[in-house]
Parts: C-alpha cells; sequence; structure tokens
C-alpha cells in the first residue's frame, strides 16, 4: 500500500480542506475487514466500505436541486476510501468530466490540470479558436457567398443540360448521315456528310469550351472566399491539434513510488499513440491524484453511473462499473504502480478442473458442451481453453478445429470439427445463417412484451474494450428473437434465438434500453455480477458436412 510517510515523493503536501474535501467514515461494527489490497479498477465487485462511501455520496446528489437537469442526463461519480495521515478512515469523491460546467466544487476533489483557471494556457487558447469558428461561421453564412454558390449550381445545371442536348442532336444527325449511308449516296453527297459531320464536332467543341469558360469565371469569384473558409479551418484544426496536444502534456499524473508521466508519455506506446479526448478527466485518476498529493494511503475504490443511460452505452442509474480501457487503461496502470492490486479476475482459470463434457461425436466432427468460465480459444494468461482440451483429444486433426465461439462467461454448445474440409463446410454454414441457434438465459427482470425480435445495430467501444455500443449509423447489423418461458423466483427464463452472430450480441440486446431493458442474471459488464453468467447455447442444428443429415444437438442449461 502507499506509505503516506515516504519521503521520496515528489508532490506537494496541502491539508486545504477547500480544495481536498476528505469525508470522514464511522464504520458500523458489522463491516467486514478493510481489504488488504487496492482495487483492480478494470473488474472488480465494490468493497462494502466503497459501498458507504458510495451512499453518502448519492444522498449529497440527491439533495442537489441546481444539478438536477444535467444530473438527470447522466455522469459519472467514483468514491476513493483512504486513510489521511492521522490514521483515520474516510473517502474522497469525484465526477468525470465537468459539472454545471465547472470542474471544481467543494464537495468534490480538484481537477488534475484546471482547464478552466484563467491563469492556464488553455481559455486564451480557445477563445482563439471560438474566434476562428465566428469568422468561419460568418463567411459560410455570408449572403453573397451563398448567392454565388447557388448561382454556380444554377449556372453548373445549365452547362449540363446544354451539353446534353448538344450530344443528342449530335448523335441523331450521325443517326440520319449512317441511313443515308446505308440507302445508298449520289455521286459528291459523301463529302457533304463528312462537311457536316465535322461542322456538328467543332459546335460541340465550341459550345463545351463556352461552359468551362463561364463556370469558371463563376468559380474564380466562389473559389476566393472558399480558399479563405479552407485557410481558416486549416488554422482551425492545428491551433486545435497543439492545443489538445500542450494540455495533454500539462496533464502529469502521479503513482504511490512518487514518480510522475504527462499524458502524451502515458500513451505513447498505445496503438493510438496519443490520449483520446477527455482522457485524465474521468474520476478514478482525480481520485488517485488527489490521494497522492494528500499523502493518503488509498484503499478501495468504485465508480457508479448516476442518471439516464446514454443512447449508445448500457448504464443503469446507481450502478457501479469499472473504468474504461481507452481513456483509463494506460493512465491508471501507472498511478497503480507502488500500490498492492487485487489480480485481474479475468486471468483465474476457473474451469481448470472441470471436464469438458462431448454431446455428439462421430469420425468427422464433434459438439463439446463448454462450461462458463472456460475460454474457447487459448488467452495471454489462460491457457486452458476449450481448444486445448480437443486439440490434446484430438491429436490427429486436421485445420483450427473450433468452427465458431463462445464468450468465457457463456456456457453451452461448440461445434469442433476434425478436418480443414469439414470445418470449411461448417464455416460456411455459419456464414451463410443456415446454422439453428438457440439459448437459455434467465433474466434480471421480465421484459414488457413475452416475444419479440430486438433489432439494434452493434460495433465495438474501441475505448472501453471488450464492451459493444449500439450505433444505428457505423453498427454493423445484429437481430435477436426472444421469447418468454416463464419464471424462476425472481428471474425470467427465456429463449433467444440470434439470426446474427455479433461479440455480446444477446448481452447487449438484454440489457440495453431500446432493447429488452432487462439484463441477463450475472452479466458483470451489462448488469450485475453473480456465481455465472446465466446465458447457455442450448440448441444446435445444422447439414452434416460429409453425410448431408441435418443434425439436431441439444443440451439443456443446467441452471
Amino acid at each position: 500500500m502507499f506509505n503516506p510517510e515516504n519521503k521520496t515523493s515528489r508532490i506537494s503536501r496541502t491539508d486545504d480542506p477547500e480544495e481536498t474535501p476528505f469525508h470522514p467514515l464511522s464504520l458500523p461494527a458489522s463491516m467486514p475487514p478493510l481489504p488488504e489490497s487496492f482495487t483492480y479498477p478494470f473488474r472488480y465487485t465494490p468493497h462494502p466500505v466503497c459501498l458507504l462511501a458510495a451512499e453518502k455520496v448519492k444522498n449529497f446528489l440527491n439533495r442537489q436541486t441546481e444539478w438536477r437537469q444535467e444530473l438527470d442526463a447522466g455522469k459519472m461519480f467514483g468514491v476513493l476510501v483512504v486513510r489521511n495521515h492521522r490514521g483515520e478512515t474516510g473517502f474522497l469523491a469525484a465526477f468525470s468530466g465537468t459539472l454545471a460546467q465547472k470542474n471544481r466544487h467543494p464537495f468534490f476533489v480538484p481537477p488534475i490540470y484546471d482547464l478552466q483557471n484563467p491563469e492556464s494556457f488553455f481559455p486564451a487558447e480557445e477563445k482563439r479558436i471560438d474566434r476562428l469558428n465566428e469568422r468561419i461561421g460568418a463567411l459560410e453564412n455570408d449572403a453573397s457567398f451563398i448567392r454565388q454558390k447557388e448561382e454556380m449550381r444554377i449556372l453548373a445545371g445549365q452547362a449540363e443540360r446544354a451539353l446534353e442536348q448538344a450530344v443528342r442532336e449530335n448523335r441523331a444527325a450521325k443517326a440520319l448521315r449512317d441511313a443515308k449511308r446505308r440507302q445508298g449516296l449520289a455521286p459528291g453527297e459523301e463529302e457533304t456528310l463528312i462537311r457536316e459531320s465535322q461542322h456538328k464536332k467543332a459546335e460541340l467543341r465550341r459550345l463545351k469550351q463556352y461552359w468551362t469558360r463561364r463556370l469558371q469565371e463563376k468559380r474564380h469569384k466562389t473559389d476566393r472566399m472558399a480558399d479563405r473558409i479552407e485557410a481558416l479551418k486549416r488554422e482551425r484544426q492545428q491551433r486545435s491539434a497543439r492545443l489538445q496536444w500542450r494540455l495533454f502534456q500539462s496533464f502529469i499524473v502521479s503513482n504511490a513510488r512518487g514518480e510522475t508521466k504527462n499524458l502524451c508519455e502515458l500513451f505513447a506506446d498505445t496503438p493510438q499513440g496519443a490520449p483520446p479526448a477527455g482522457s485524465g478527466e474521468c474520476a478514478a485518476p482525480k481520485l488517485l491524484q488527489t490521494a497522492y498529493r494528500m499523502h493518503f494511503t488509498p484503499i478501495a475504490m468504485a465508480e457508479f453511473w448516476w442518471g439516464k443511460s446514454p443512447k449508445n452505452e448500457i448504464r443503469e442509474h446507481g450502478r457501479f462499473y469499472p473504468a474504461c480501457q481507452g481513456k483509463c487503461g494506460p493512465i491508471l496502470r501507472f498511478m497503480l504502480q507502488g500500490l498492492q492490486v487485487d489480480p485481474d479476475p479475468a486471468g483465474e482459470c476457473v474451469s481448470a478442473f472441470t471436464e469438458l463434457e462431448t454431446v455428439y461425436e462421430d469420425d468427422f466432427l464433434a459438439v463439446v458442451n463448454k462450461p462458463a468460465g472456460m475460454l474457447s480459444a487459448p488467452g495471454k494468461s489462460t491457457p486452458d481453453s476449450v481448444y486445448r482440451r480437443v486439440r490434446e483429444k484430438y491429436p490427429d486433426a486436421t485445420g483450427p478445429l473450433l468452427v465458431h465461439r463462445l464468450d468465457m462467461a457463456t456456457s453451452g454448445l461448440l461445434l469442433v470439427a476434425k478436418t480443414k474440409t469439414v470445418h470449411q463446410n461448417l464455416q460456411a454454414q455459419f456464414k451463410n445463417r443456415t446454422v439453428r441457434k438457440r439459448y437459455a438465459a434467465l433474466l434480471e427482470k421480465r421484459p414488457a412484451r413475452n416475444e419479440g425480435v430486438v433489432d439494434l445495430p452493434l460495433r465495438p467501444d474501441p475505448l472501453n474494450r471488450p464492451y459493444q455500443t449500439v450505433d444505428p449509423k457505423q453498427g454493423k447489423p445484429a437481430l435477436t428473437e426472444y421469447k418468454v418461458l416463464g419464471q424462476t423466483g425472481r428471474l425470467t427464463r427465456v429463449n433467444f434465438i440470434p439470426h446474427t452472430g455479433r461479440t455480446h450480441q444477446l448481452r447487449v440486446h438484454a440489457a440495453h434500453p431500446a432493447g429488452l431493458h432487462c439484463p441477463i442474471a450475472g452479466d458483470e459488464l451489462y448488469g450485475r455480477k453473480a456465481e455465472r453468467l446465466f446465458l447457455h447455447a442450448e440448441y444446435l442444428e445444422f447439414r452434416h458436412p460429409v453425410f448431408g443429415t441435418t443434425l439436431k444437438i441439444e443440451k439443456k442449461a443446467d441452471f
């Protein structure tokens, strides 16, 4: 854990309570022992002490009438339970981005870098960019420029119609000349037809030159104004890029060892090579930065969503969520150095001692029942997988073996091909969507309708993998048929029939407000974590690649 007496820390210490509000916590006798290692921020279950701190923040938010509209629209908040230099346990609170157009409020920790500080370079340069925007807008909306563009459009239309008419007339004249030649020509008529053809071509050439000249004259007037606008846009782009880069260099974060780095350094080795917009302004980095500056000992952390869910993401009011990988991944991995941190739960092999059941097998293929918690293919830190098991069982098999995959958390039927030819045939059936699949699931609540179809296009969220997001414009089509079967205690049992095979399709379609708005029980990404994800691939129907018969394989869920 972070040592509050660390003399090598390069961070200046301040105990200004207005700048850094430390909220004391009175821990009840029933509270479990405080954790010995810090929260792994990208996958966690909130410790009860974080729940206690978060409840105090929620009570505070409920009393803030002036922020009501913005809070209802949705925002992420975070709590960091700490021990101060006097040994007192309390918490720090933070919000992501700004709140009521400000990045400082007495109840919350300050930003890592204050963009709104009048003495900062940021406001002055932002005003220059705003003035560029105003100039660009004024030029684009200039009445003379708009009129010139409209005249240009009309003239271009006139030119196009005149040339098309001339071409049609030339073709008609040529058709008449060809007809005369077929009927036979009197002496001297061929020369007359040739002169006519040459005259028509010359007329068309002169007509093209006429309209080209008129269009160039008109375009010259509009281009001068358009060039001014483009020059201003290039200046705006250059200024914005320089400002963004300078800003990221000013976001200097610390870790528990007292080391510091700016955001440009932290993101230099990432695939994008630069920080995404908004990096460093999320709640988690703010909380840790303040704790290190105040020489507090971080104990546990959690972030929760407040308000309505965004259109593209799945966020439930009051629920806790892990830190995003895109904006916060490189930052938090550096800031946590020097702390004893919980291991990544995803690296735990929960299926190491689980048998892989074979549901069907012949000389050409097999169908296995993948247990929940086992990877379909080997992961970076988890070698055990269905692929490894079947490779050991069928050492003479050729080809990639696995025809399709299931999420690690999902159980159920997986199709295995023993030869490359069989694998290609089965993959073609999946590609052509002739394979029928059915899933069993338990939902946290009952959908509004007992059956129907969810049609929500999906794409990966590049800043928060492995999450998928709903995107009507750039998402790939995703279609799921569902039917409610009944109740299992407080949970609702449903069947899902996916007509496409997008990543996390069933999980997102179940949880999203525009879908069923009923997360699958145990879905720690889009709902609430439980002992497992209650999603099971129970039925496969496909054509046997060798025999040509229809195989119908079923394995009921054990929940």
